[in-house]
């Protein structure tokens, strides 16, 4: 099973992660294309979404973790938390867990690897970033529609200049990380 995350970096909005798991020793015929959601548009990961999670082969769960609790335990600990939520979303126990990281996560009896840049490396891992991707960008023009002035359809909570400069005309909104700079 390969875990990614998504959201780690963003002044705004939850972390998110993604524990992906294919019930065959034969990913899916289009491996190939798989890759890291970094290097994916827009389009081409909402249709890898569809067809990940559409699939009876992949098992797949999500967890998030709030701002709020971010900024109480920090986001290392929140990125840990969020892919245990994955895990508890799967619904099934995995024989194995390949974490994209330098980083195991704690109290599993599962055997785990970190993988330094496993959504590169790991279909598992790949397929994981892009449905936590999809997962936090939909999540984010939803909160796009509550909180407009802030421009979160465009940069997605991260420090972009727009996002930066809405933050300084309009002070945070209940979905920022007021933990991390500019907000400290």
């Amino acid at each position: 099973m390969g875990l990614d995350e998504v959201g780690r970096g963003p002044l705004a909005g939850p972390v998110v992660a993604a524990a992906v798991c294919f019930k065959s020793n034969n990913p899916p015929v289009f491996e190939e294309n798989i890759r890291d959601s970094k290097k994916l548009s827009s389009r081409q990961r909402e249709r890898w979404y569809g067809f990940l999670t559409e699939q009876d082969s992949i098992k797949w769960g999500i967890g998030l973790v709030s701002e709020k609790i971010i900024d109480q335990i920090n986001i290392l600990e929140a990125t840990k938390l969020a892919m245990k939520r994955a895990l508890k979303d799967l619904k099934i126990e995995p024989d194995y867990l390949l974490l994209d990281g330098n980083f195991l996560l704690e109290d599993l009896s599962i055997s785990q690897k970190a993988v330094i840049r496993g959504d590169e490396k790991v279909i598992s891992c790949a397929a994981a970033s892009i449905i936590a991707k999809v997962a936090r960008d939909r999540l984010m023009l939803r909160y796009h529609q509550k909180f407009p002035q802030y421009g979160f359809d465009a940069h997605k909570g991260y420090g972009t200049k727009q996002h930066l400069s809405a933050i300084e005309q309009h002070g945070p909104c209940a979905i920022h990380r007021l933990s991390f700079a500019p907000f400290k």
